[in-house]
């Protein structure tokens, strides 16, 4: 399958050491003719880092797919009735969001880009980078394997003896995966070969 002509949005939350190899990717979905719209957390459109600041990512979003970011709950709600998206792919998809998504809370504008875009039972590719993911949130990753329409871009640890509890999807298998989740499968393996 090929993703041109598809409808995509892309949910950034506050992983702010991905953005690099994000952004990348948002290009990659772009050049491959897909139409997308991004969508930013309150931490991802507020939040400076030591890696850039959050108007410059915005206005970096806005270049790359020629589209306004969403950045409200009520931005988001529309996407459910709209049907606005083919695939959702939250990218990065931190501890925090997987969190919440495992546990049904809808609290801004990422977690309610999910919730509307679920309802029509389409799928939701989750990009994950999480210092706790084999800790304390290995549960809800556990849940959301299980979960229906939800698919995950193969990962790994990033950096087993200094930070254990750490996974990483590998961005580069991103449109593998949105191709593979339109077609209502998940990308094997989904634990990938560590960096």
């Amino acid at each position: 399958m090929r993703l041109e002509g598809k409808r995509i949005g892309v949910a950034v939350t506050g992983s702010f050491c991905t953005y690099q190899k994000i952004f990348l990717q948002i290009q990659k979905l772009v050049e491959a003719g897909a139409e997308v719209q991004t969508i930013f957390s309150a931490a991802a459109a507020g939040m400076d880092s030591r890696f850039g600041k959050a108007e410059d990512f915005l206005k970096r979003a806005e270049e790359i797919t020629g589209k306004k970011p969403f950045q409200t709950i009520l931005e988001s709600e529309r996407i459910g009735p709209t049907a606005m998206f083919d695939v959702l792919v939250i990218m990065p998809c931190t501890g925090n969001t997987l969190a919440k998504l495992a546990n049904g809370i809808t609290d801004g504008a990422v977690l309610m880009a999910a919730k509307a875009h679920l309802r029509n039972e389409r799928p939701v590719v989750l990009c994950i980078a999480s210092n706790d993911a084999l800790g304390m949130n290995m549960k809800n990753i556990g849940l959301l394997l299980n979960a229906k329409h939800i698919y995950f871009v193969p990962f790994s640890q990033d950096d087993p003896v200094k930070k254990p509890n750490s996974l990483v999807a590998h961005t580069e298998l991103l449109l593998p995966s949105v191709e593979t989740a339109l077609e209502g499968k998940q990308l094997q393996p989904v634990l990938a070969q560590g960096r």
